[in-house]
């Protein structure tokens, strides 16, 4: 076993110190024994190594690579280091597989960036340690200056290196457009009152009209944003957006207007939607889209992009999916690099029944983006619905290996682990995801689950009623509670939760179990109301056919046992 040291202090190399020298050692390698490895990976190697660029050619390419940085509106969030991270553990792990096992001794791994403390952690957690063992060396870190490559901490979205690099550089110095960068990064990583008290200062600093209506626009986004939402302020979020465009609204300059002034537009419409305005919404995201078609042909194409794709989200929650697709679609068109926008559209062919169509786009995103768990995640979703059982957990379980924080699937795991019986599993995937999320109404509801099949019924209706309190149109939690009531015959409690389920989510499932319910009452009208019903649901199914045909030869007679609940499922991410 090879065994190689490096130093990871960032004041070397800034985000990625550790990871550009480990690159420095292996990419050569890979170049000559498997290029196509290195082709793969294009993405991770060049934002951790950009002096590798030259070597490593751009495959994956999006719209914004051969744009001015000032069109270059979409600025990556918080999350993207893991899926850098997740590319480059796979990168070494497929190149070790083949060239031998490697130890790695890490100097200064308490100064790295967090990019590559994130890295590390990932590399630790997914490969072998008989392929890679990382152990930690001495620490003696330098005493330089940390590096300030602040267009590429923008570009690449190293919030953490250019919040902290952008804070040393501000120590008494005025410069508002570096400020604002700073307070932005601030607000990625959910330091949002650090965030604020930037924005503020900027107000004090700066003059001029673009400088103070970008702080009040991102004043009013901390206020409808915010990670904890008890400190959501969508009314003083109006008024601050409102102070922004004022300000847009008077630039003298056309072109500049335009852009401005709907990059303002397009913030408020966000502000309307917590307001709960969504006509409101809609309306501002057009005028936006008018102000871009007329005043700046040729200019701006990602903001224009990402206006249309905004407004397809608006149509989508007013039920005009069409619509919603074809804004998708031309978002798509218009940059057919960029991954998030076909999870998007994926996400709404899935809720539409197309499920080829969203696959397509599940799969797009795992091609053109380094690991995206989400869209594994969605991805199980459509196997779970198909039948594909073991598609759907091997799915589920890879997402958790890109991500074990991803509190969503461990819900879905865990129902999964309820379908066929594995309580044990179960519990431990509800545990974990509770330990993420403890007020998750969805991890509660598949805890009761767990409790009911294991015969704790007590704590059962704890974790149901719990889930409820939590999200009251959870139709999966009433459907459960009634199953619980139906096994302590508590016949009329069943009925009134499985009402309550159908009001929410009309199933055969659900019709079928009200059914027995029915019968077990002596109501054999209403349960045969119920099975014709979920027939026309869910023509075909055995149970439904088998229960009619009794129905229909024994009146008064019980019509079959209850099926159990459904795991509830998450909507796509």
């Amino acid at each position: 076993m090879d065994t190689i040291v490096l130093d990871a202090d960032r004041r070397v190399g800034g985000p990625y110190t550790l990871a550009a020298a480990l690159l420095d050692r292996l990419v050569p390698q890979a170049l000559r024994r498997r290029p196509g490895l290195v082709a793969a990976h294009d993405i991770e190697i060049r934002a951790a190594a950009p002096h590798l660029r030259d070597a490593v050619p751009a495959r994956r390419r999006s719209l914004a690579d051969d744009l001015p940085r000032a069109q270059r509106v979409l600025v990556p969030g918080a999350r993207r280091s893991l899926r850098i991270a997740n590319g480059l553990a796979a990168f070494v792990r497929d190149h070790l597989s083949r060239t031998g096992a490697l130890t790695l001794i890490v100097t200064n791994l308490g100064e790295a960036d967090h990019t590559d403390a994130e890295l590390v952690a990932v590399l630790r957690r997914r490969l072998d340690p008989g392929l890679l063992r990382i152990e930690e060396g001495p620490s003696a870190p330098g005493a330089g200056p940390l590096p300030a490559d602040f267009d590429r901490y923008r570009d690449e979205g190293f919030h953490h290196a250019m919040a902290e690099s952008g804070l040393v550089e501000l120590r008494g110095v005025e410069n508002v457009p570096l400020l604002l960068r700073v307070a932005a990064a601030l607000e990625a990583i959910e330091r949002e009152d650090e965030a604020r008290d930037l924005y503020d200062r900027a107000r004090r600093e700066s003059t001029d009209p673009r400088q103070r209506a970008t702080a009040a626009y991102a004043t009013a986004m901390i206020l409808v944003r915010h990670h904890d939402h008890d400190r959501r302020d969508p009314e003083q979020a109006l008024a601050w957006i409102n102070e922004a465009i004022t300000i847009t609204s008077l630039l003298p300059d056309r072109r500049e207007r335009a852009f401005h002034l709907g990059f303002d537009l397009n913030g408020k419409a966000l502000v309307e939607v917590r307001r709960g305005h969504y006509d409101a919404a809609m309306e501002l995201v057009q005028q936006a889209i008018d102000l871009a078609e007329r005043d700046l042909p040729g200019e701006h194409p990602i903001h224009r992009l990402v206006l249309h794709a905004n407004r397809a989200q608006l149509l989508a929650m007013a039920g005009r999916e069409e619509e919603a697709l074809a804004d998708y679609t031309r978002a798509i068109e218009a940059d057919p690099g960029y991954p998030d926008y076909y999870l998007d559209r994926g996400n709404l062919l899935h809720r539409l029944g197309r499920t080829e169509e969203a696959l397509a786009d599940y799969e797009a995103v795992m091609r053109l983006s380094p690991p995206f768990p989400e869209a594994y995640y969605n991805r199980s979703e459509l196997r779970f619905a198909a039948g594909d059982l073991t598609g759907a957990r091997a799915d589920l379980d890879h997402t958790l290996e890109l991500d074990p924080d991803f509190a969503p699937a461990y819900v879905n795991r865990a129902g999964l682990c309820v379908a066929i019986g594995d309580h044990a599993l179960a519990r431990q995937d509800v545990e974990r995801g509770l330990a993420i999320a403890p007020q998750d109404p969805h991890l509660l509801c598949v805890l009761g689950q767990v409790e009911l099949a294991e015969g704790r019924h007590p704590e059962a209706r704890i974790a149901f009623d719990r889930a409820l309190e939590l999200d009251p149109g959870l139709a999966a939690g009433w459907a459960s509670r009634a199953e619980l009531a139906f096994e302590h015959g508590d016949h009329e409690a069943a009925l009134a939760d499985l009402a309550r389920a159908l009001e929410l989510e009309e199933t055969a499932e659900l019709l079928f179990n009200r059914s027995v319910v029915y019968r077990a009452v002596g109501r054999p009208d209403r349960a045969r109301q119920d099975l014709l019903r979920a027939a026309e649901l869910a023509p075909g199914d055995a149970d439904v056919e088998e229960a009619l045909a009794r129905a229909d030869r024994v009146s008064g007679s019980a019509a079959g046992s209850a099926r159990p609940a459904a795991s509830p499922p998450q909507d796509p991410r």
